[in-house]
């Protein structure tokens, strides 16, 4: 056990941060770890706290095989679903998430910016489809978008779907209506991801609440959209805020069926890139990493896990690694939102060296979906 790292205080910054960090190396674990609940691979919504940490502590061969196990059950094996995201309304959020340089509170040179016109964010998709990309996801710097705002945000979903593409946003937190509209517009998939454990989260962001993000979540259930809803880590939290994190997704009611993994990109000015700057035992080192990867795979099979933020800093083989584990999307370009991007050339060369290909066809949750007429974990 390391010992623990006390991290300056965030008096004066509007955050509640505990002011101290446990920064875990993996705990010893039996020469013959014990062997899985039966169900193994199928698709749960009770799994267990203490069940999930015993995933993470299990040898790294272990832990690997039994991700590829599940992985390849539900799976295509050496293909990656490519997806491209656009921030179609860019800084000035009013919330003050910690590690968010498009907070109004962060202290960046960040400027904020209006809402996209509709036809430029028409181009931008159409670039990305010629990419190779399946999935084109708009993001807009909300707390919740404004009623004035929906005509384009339907205009934007409505263009790209046109194009052949699934289509994905993240707008903040939704009302019961605004999810039915976008959901009249055809929308596939709505981003709002819980962002770490329920225990860590109010150390993160004190603006509105774990169970608000529930609440969004539920209304987009609700109106018949596809979630796409994952978190962060690296963000100082321990593994048993790691092993909270993957509880809270993998026991909804229904699986996201979409979960990105986020690696944390500090950034100069927000207020975790400047806590944790100068502390580099707080970082999530990429074994660990690749950890989450893995249980978050076996944990909800049919989702699609995608290896989001922070892979511009991750060598080739925690890449491959992270595939190995059970990742199976990706962003493409040289952009995610504010931050940098591998590029679609570094992609390709990597993709070239480990024999990975480009998604094709339906994703296992939603074709689950339709076949059981709405229910994934039947």
């Amino acid at each position: 056990m390391r010992d623990v790292i006390d991290l300056p205080s965030l008096e004066g910054r509007g955050r509640g941060w505990i002011g101290s960090l446990e920064n875990e190396s993996v705990p010893p674990t039996p020469t013959h770890p014990q062997p899985l609940p039966s169900r193994e691979g199928s698709v749960r919504t009770d799994w267990t706290r203490a069940e999930i940490a015993d995933l993470f502590a299990l040898p790294f061969d272990e832990l690997m095989f039994r991700a590829q196990t599940v992985h390849r059950a539900h799976h295509t094996p050496s293909q990656v679903q490519l997806c491209t995201l656009l921030s179609i309304k860019t800084g000035g959020c009013p919330e003050d998430c910690g590690y968010c340089n498009q907070s109004a509170s962060a202290e960046t040179e960040l400027k904020a910016s209006k809402l996209m016109d509709v036809r430029a964010v028409l181009q931008s998709a159409a670039q990305a489809r010629d990419a190779g990309s399946q999935r084109f996801c708009m993001g807009a710097a909300w707390r919740n978008p404004k009623d004035k705002d929906m005509p384009a945000i339907v205009e934007m979903v409505k263009g790209v779907r046109q194009m052949g593409m699934e289509t994905c946003m993240t707008l903040g937190m939704l009302t019961p209506g605004q999810a039915a509209q976008l959901a009249d517009a055809g929308l596939d998939y709505y981003n709002h991801n819980i962002d770490t454990s329920p225990e860590k989260y109010g150390e993160v962001i004190t603006t509105r609440t774990f169970q608000d993000r529930l609440d969004t979540l539920e209304n987009v259930r609700e109106a018949g959209i596809n979630v796409c809803c994952g978190g962060i880590v690296g963000m100082g939290e321990t593994r048993g805020d790691r092993v909270g994190f993957v509880h809270a997704l993998a026991t909804l009611p229904r699986h996201p069926e979409s979960v990105p993994v986020n690696a944390l990109v500090p950034v100069k000015g927000t207020v975790l890139g400047d806590m944790l700057a100068d502390t580099p035992l707080a970082q999530i080192d990429d074994i660990e990493f690749v950890r989450t990867v893995a249980v978050a795979r076996i944990t909800m099979p049919l989702s699609m896990v995608r290896l989001s933020a922070g892979r511009e800093s991750m060598s080739e083989a925690t890449q491959a690694l992270c595939f190995m584990a059970g990742a199976n999307s990706i962003f493409t370009g040289d952009r995610l939102l504010t931050t940098g991007n591998r590029g679609d050339s570094a992609d390709a060369a990597l993709f070239a060296k480990l024999g990975v290909v480009a998604m094709q066809g339906e994703e296992p949750a939603r074709a689950a979906k339709a076949s059981a007429g709405g229910c994934t974990a039947c």
